[in-house]
């Protein structure tokens, strides 16, 4: 049975994310084999970013431990998946937002790592972008994006006490 929260996409919104990670790939010159399709589909439906042992937990025989290491970093080359890094050091793994859409920023247990994708609001956006702009307009640096990582502790460590 599976531990990790997962969705299910619509087919035609899982078609044109698996359309759009072909079309990254071919751009980077490599194929969107069955094993990378594999590594996007639980990503794609996973509800948060996870670490590569637990994408390997969610599709069982479909790449191989050796391969998917190599293969999720042809898909962070190519623009169709972004490591995060924890608290622990260890890399989770989502599809890059460029790929799905949606903007989004995160919560990190620095007690067991996790990492949980959370919404900021509308507020909070306009005001990160005006910080943007005049961090961009005092130093002549072009800021093109923005990220958020909340460092703290996951209600299950705080539950267990070791966080």
């Amino acid at each position: 049975m599976c531990q990790y929260p997962r969705m299910s996409a619509p087919p035609e919104e899982a078609a044109r994310l698996h359309e759009q990670a072909a079309l990254r790939l071919a751009a980077a010159d490599q194929r969107y084999t069955s094993g990378r399709r594999a590594l996007v589909e639980v990503l794609g439906t996973a509800l948060r970013p996870l670490t590569t042992p637990e994408i390997l937990d969610l599709a069982p025989g479909a790449v191989p431990q050796s391969s998917a290491y190599r293969n999720l970093t042809v898909l962070v080359d190519a623009g169709v998946v972004r490591r995060l890094p924890g608290a622990d050091d260890v890399g989770r793994f989502e599809l890059s937002e460029e790929l799905t859409g949606e903007h989004h920023h995160h919560l990190v247990c620095a007690s067991c790592g996790t990492v949980v994708d959370v919404t900021a609001s509308p507020l909070l956006e306009r005001a990160l972008s005006e910080a943007g702009r005049v961090v961009a307009d005092e130093t002549g640096f072009a800021v093109t994006d923005h990220r958020i990582d909340l460092v703290g502790c996951c209600p299950d460590c705080r539950i267990t006490g070791t966080g």
